[in-house]
C-alpha cells in the first residue's frame, strides 16, 4: 500500500479559537490513527545537516524551511490513494484548528 508523509502546521492561536469539542474529536481521531499503526509525533527542534561533496559535516540549529505557521508534527500513513490520505488527515488537529496539513507521497 502506498505511504505518505504528512506535515502538520499550526499555532496556539488557531488551536485556542477552535471549539473544544472539535479539538477533542481531532485528538480522538489521531488516537485511532495511532492504534491503526500510523507513526506520528510532535515536531521537536530541528537541526540542518550539510556534507558538501562528502568533505565534512556541518550542523546548524534551526529549520531550513520557513512557513507562515510553525510545524507542529509529522506522520507516516498508508493509504490506497492520495485522496484517501487527504481524508485521513482532514480530521486531525492541525487540519481542523485553523492550520494546514501537507500530504507528500513517498516513492520507493
Amino acid at each position: 500500500m502506498p505511504k505518505f508523509v504528512t506535515i502538520g502546521y499550526g499555532d496556539r492561536e488557531g488551536y485556542d479559537r477552535t471549539a473544544v469539542s472539535v479539538r477533542d474529536e481531532a485528538h480522538a481521531h489521531d488516537s485511532r490513527l495511532r492504534a491503526a499503526g500510523v507513526e506520528m509525533g510532535i515536531a521537536g527542534s530541528p537541526v540542518q545537516v550539510r556534507n558538501p561533496d562528502g568533505a565534512g559535516v556541518s550542523v546548524q540549529e534551526g529549520a531550513f524551511l520557513s512557513s507562515a505557521l510553525p510545524i507542529a508534527g509529522f506522520a507516516i500513513i498508508e493509504a490506497g490513494s492520495v485522496e484517501e490520505a487527504v481524508e485521513l488527515v482532514s480530521k486531525t488537529p492541525c487540519a481542523v484548528a485553523h492550520g494546514v496539513v501537507e500530504v507528500w507521497p513517498l516513492s520507493g
